[in-house]
């Protein structure tokens, strides 16, 4: 089995960490063993872009299960775990293509190794499949079924491409069903972006200033979370809505560039390309702590630190200084890339359940539509978050009303007034 990996001799942790993250998981394996059952993917060959995390491994599993004819590889260079990687490919006989820490030329070469798989369904964590397939592999644009994203970033890069008309096949937005957006970038991110600052640095968020550039759902989660840590939180926005929405929930809101001077901690949440630039690296104060846990490293403009620094060395594993002509020295963790997924585990197992509960019905609703897609961005059928939701209150022992018959007529009637 063609593959490449760090080190196979780290597959007995990785093993251990996969069937950990499994017990916090119980939507998933209630999929996983009707897939075995039923095997819905008999065949399909699929190919997917992923964080090689030990949830993304289970999610695996379950395609296996269903009978997908399965490859992988990492959707960031820093966010692979090389031991669930061992473990993939040794225990459960999934071609994985993902080393931590690889350099460009080698992820690149990785993406080129799943597509060589000639998927008919692929998975993105960015959309790097499919702008790999829409460049540079023509062959495959007639037998794609699907697609399934589960970013953000990765969401807006197909809606461009469908306006655009370059887009060639169907694809299914897996970010933005609720029981992904709605836990996973909210409760998911905002913990694990926590873990990531604290495991790079030891830091303490209590009586810091922590800026958070973008209140979507990720960025909402980050500062709850950083607030319930004692830190004074600002948050910056260029949405009008989500900044009223933030000052609403009692944070303080701000363009960058005053944020810049006040701010301890600084995370990038939005999607969007240089968030944070050079003059407001220079507004820092001595020290601060700079990261991003948005999709793509592109929210901060290293290049233009790196070209404004006089020196640049790594003081921490994950942290990198940068001195600026003044002396005054600027933390970047984790080359810029998402941190809680750098110096971290990314999300808890728990939120992931959901996600890729979501991602492995979303790949059977793929499966049995083959054909009848048509070419542009679809949304996730309602029926696959309800199913979702209610099995996760199931595993979790919690109830919920059941609408009566006379509440079910009066909320489809219009003649009853006041």
């Amino acid at each position: 089995m063609n593959h490449d990996i760090k080190d196979p001799g780290l597959r007995r942790e990785g093993l251990r960490r996969i069937e950990w993250a499994d017990n916090d998981m119980p939507v998933l394996r209630r999929i996983r063993d009707r897939f075995a059952k039923e095997r819905p993917l008999e065949g399909l060959r699929m190919s997917a872009c992923l964080h090689i995390t030990s949830e993304t491994a289970n999610l695996a599993r379950a395609l296996k299960a269903a009978g997908a004819d399965l490859v992988l590889c990492a959707s960031n260079p820093l966010s692979t775990q090389d031991d669930v990687a061992a473990s993939l490919v040794h225990d459960f006989s999934i071609p994985v293509f993902a080393i931590k820490g690889e350099d460009r030329d080698t992820y690149y070469r990785h993406l080129q190794s799943a597509l060589e798989h000639k998927p008919v369904v692929t998975m993105d964590d960015g959309a790097d499949l499919v702008t790999e397939i829409l460049n540079k592999h023509p062959e495959l644009h007639a037998r794609m079924v699907a697609s399934l994203e589960e970013t953000t970033t990765g969401v807006i890069r197909l809606k461009a491409m469908e306006k655009e008309g370059v887009l060639r096949f169907p694809v299914l937005a897996v970010n933005d069903a609720q029981c992904k957006h709605l836990f996973d970038n909210r409760y998911g991110t905002g913990q694990s972006t926590v873990d990531g600052f604290i495991r790079a640095t030891n830091v303490l968020f209590a009586g810091r200033t922590v800026v958070v550039a973008g209140y979507g759902w990720c960025g909402r989660g980050f500062a709850q979370r950083s607030r319930g840590l004692g830190a004074k939180v600002v948050i910056t926005e260029v949405d009008a809505i989500c900044a009223l929405e933030a000052a609403m929930d009692g944070f303080q809101v701000m363009p960058m560039a005053d944020a810049a001077p006040v701010g301890d901690l600084f995370c990038t949440l939005t999607g969007d390309i240089h968030v944070i630039r050079l003059e407001h690296f220079k507004a820092m104060k001595d020290g601060a702590l700079v990261a991003n846990s948005g999709h793509f490293n592109v929210e901060l403009d290293l290049e233009s630190l790196e070209k404004a620094a006089v020196k640049k060395v790594g003081v921490r594993q994950f942290v990198d200084q940068y001195t600026l002509p003044d002396g005054k020295r600027i933390f970047i963790l984790g080359e810029g890339r998402l941190i809680n997924l750098v110096s971290a585990e990314g999300h808890p197992a728990s939120v992931m359940d959901m996600s890729f509960a979501v991602q492995a019905l979303s790949s059977e609703f793929a499966a049995k539509n083959r054909g009848k897609l048509g070419v542009k961005v679809h949304p996730i059928p309602a029926e696959i978050d309800e199913w979702v939701a209610r099995i996760k209150l199931e595993t979790m022992g919690l109830k919920i009303d059941t609408l009566t018959p006379e509440q079910v007529k009066y909320l489809k009637s219009w003649d009853m007034g006041t």
